[in-house]
């Protein structure tokens, strides 16, 4: 079990995790938040949401200037700390969401699937969809390399979808609202196994990591860290790791209450 006193990364979902899944509320984890941050150890948001969404929240939750993981990563950032002329603190992967949106939109005039993306719709549009307010949702479509979307066609069609994309080279993700198309070959575990290579270059320190999440996207990211805390969900299907059984956690709680319950789990003053 990780201790205060070891060198230790906490990477975090956001949507149903750290934040409540309907009242995006996560004053309940604040005390956790403020006992790491006097620990000295870094909180990794790892997310869904966009660079904007993600800054505005780290300034809500005490996190400004850590490291993070935007658009189930298709966009990282480091600590700011660490800008140098060698490392820079910002990295994108894959196709741009004006290729993104080309593509996808190209595939459903042509095919007929039936779905509509953020980038169909209006800010009032997406708060609707999402319970977000209309000043968040404008912050959820300012998207740089991935598309958020909403399905209305059958399943054997949403089959066919994801192998459409799989020829132009895109990979479907799924998320506690929506579906997520981004690059093949880059998801929430590819990045952070980036972000704690950068850590363990910097220096000498034998990193260890703690992984929270409730949804299918977040299943490549728990699969990356030393310690997995799977928070109770929503989904019809129940989120498994093939990992050793001591280095998982299923929380009872969901949300917030789930993201405390995992951490008092794993976590150890000595």
């Amino acid at each position: 079990m990780p201790r205060f006193t070891d060198p230790l990364l906490v990477i975090t979902d956001l949507d149903g995790s750290l934040l409540d899944h309907y009242t995006y509320q996560w004053q309940t984890a604040a005390p956790w938040l403020a006992k790491l941050k006097e620990n000295d150890i870094p909180v990794v948001l790892c997310s869904s949401k966009t660079t904007a969404e993600i800054v505005t929240l780290q300034t809500q939750l005490g996190l400004v200037g850590a490291p993070f993981i935007a658009e189930n990563g298709a966009a990282l950032k480091l600590d700011s700390r660490w800008k140098n002329a060698q490392l820079s603190t910002t990295r994108y992967t894959g196709k741009d969401y004006i290729s993104l949106r080309t593509i996808m939109t190209h595939l459903r005039k042509v095919n007929g699937y039936k779905f509509f993306g953020f980038g169909d719709m209006t800010n009032y549009e997406v708060a609707k969809w999402t319970g977000l307010s209309v000043e968040e949702a404008q912050l959820a479509k300012n998207r740089e390399a991935s598309e958020a979307f909403i399905w209305q066609d059958t399943r054997s069609r949403l089959t066919e979808f994801i192998s459409a994309l799989k020829k132009e080279d895109l990979a479907l993700t799924e998320g506690g609202r929506c579906y997520h198309v981004m690059s093949r070959g880059y998801d929430k575990g590819v990045a952070v196994r980036w972000i704690l290579k950068q850590y363990r270059q910097k220096g000498d320190r034998n990193w260890k990591t703690l992984g929270l999440g409730d949804g299918p996207n977040d299943q490549p990211m728990l699969a990356a860290v030393n310690y997995a805390v799977i928070i109770r969900g929503y989904g019809k299907m129940p989120l498994m790791l093939s990992k050793s059984p001591s280095s998982v956690y299923y929380t009872q709680d969901y949300g917030p209450k789930g993201w405390v319950e995992g951490l008092n789990y794993f976590i150890t003053e000595t």
